[in-house]
């Protein structure tokens, strides 16, 4: 197992959508049942969260300052201040987002439009509900992608020319790719990038390296997988918690990955679950772009 270092927080229990923040040189996270935005500054080990009003799925620095958020009933700005809780202005809603669903994963692209997909919260059901879709100046788009069970890894290449996504639910496992088209923000040309059928673990949250290799964390296996553009796994690293489900290159060289994980459905006293943890991987990240609308 590679050595890592803790990051001195409480587990989570759905911990999802690390990234590092430049401008502020600090680490972002969220828990998602736990309805909370966490925030850890490495240089000096100051950490603290805010609560928001409803599920917050995934987050990403906005340019005009705060957050945009994916939540359970649309997207979100979230300004965080001194109080408790953030403040969280509506700033747009699909109408296909009916009860007992959210947003789940979530990214901005190379020119700072927000991408995030909605699921059906009970995976068990298996209901193929959930749509991709693109904000930016324009507003929400239409469904983008539709047919996914549980969205997931969204990540660009470092020249933005190839977009990533996955469907982490067990009944899919499977990591595409598409060609994106840079100036409108359409994907096209979808194929099978990874069939995770044939690795251990699920497609969960996912990552890239200035190699243009993709990192997803490979939920159910304790793992981080790299795999190379042309869809080989060329890496392997082990993890302490036994389901990771999403990680961020971050630090002042991009070459420090923050890997947060999931307890709500692992045994009671299940070591390392729910934790975020910091390690280098021998790679150097791309940084995380800003929402520019």
């Amino acid at each position: 197992m590679s050595n890592f270092d803790a990051v001195p927080a409480p587990a989570c229990a759905v911990g999802e959508s690390p990234f590092w923040h430049a401008r502020e040189q600090a680490w972002y996270w969220v828990d998602i049942p736990g309805r909370a935005v966490w925030r850890y500054d490495p240089a000096n080990g100051a950490l603290r969260s805010w609560t928001t009003p409803q599920m917050v799925a995934c987050i990403a620095p906005m340019a005009s300052g705060g957050l945009i958020a994916g939540m359970e009933t649309g997207l979100f700005h979230l300004a965080l201040g001194a109080a408790q809780e953030a403040l969280a202005t509506p700033l747009a809603a699909p109408d296909g987002l009916g009860p007992g669903m959210r947003f789940n994963d979530g990214r901005c692209d190379r020119q700072g439009r927000f991408w995030a997909g909605t699921m059906v919260m009970d995976m068990a059901a298996a209901r193929a509900d959930g749509k991709l879709y693109r904000y930016d100046e324009r507003g929400l788009s239409a469904p983008v992608l539709d047919g996914l069970l549980t969205q997931n890894g969204l990540a660009w290449s470092p020249d933005g020319r190839t977009m990533y996504l996955s469907d982490s639910h067990p009944r899919s496992q499977t990591v595409w790719a598409f060609d994106y088209d840079c100036a409108s923000g359409v994907p096209s040309r979808r194929r099978v990038f990874i069939d995770m059928h044939q690795y251990p673990g699920r497609p969960d949250g996912a990552a890239m390296d200035t190699d243009g290799c993709y990192w997803t964390c490979a939920n159910d296996a304790g793992l981080l997988l790299r795999f190379a553009p042309d869809g080989r796994l060329d890496r392997r690293i082990e993890v302490p918690m036994s389901k990771p489900a999403m990680c961020s290159f971050g630090g002042a060289d991009l070459d420090t990955l923050l890997v947060v994980s999931i307890s709500a459905v692992q045994p009671p006293g299940a070591p390392w679950a729910g934790t975020a943890i910091l390690l280098r991987p021998g790679a150097q990240g791309t940084p995380e772009a800003m929402f520019r609308a």
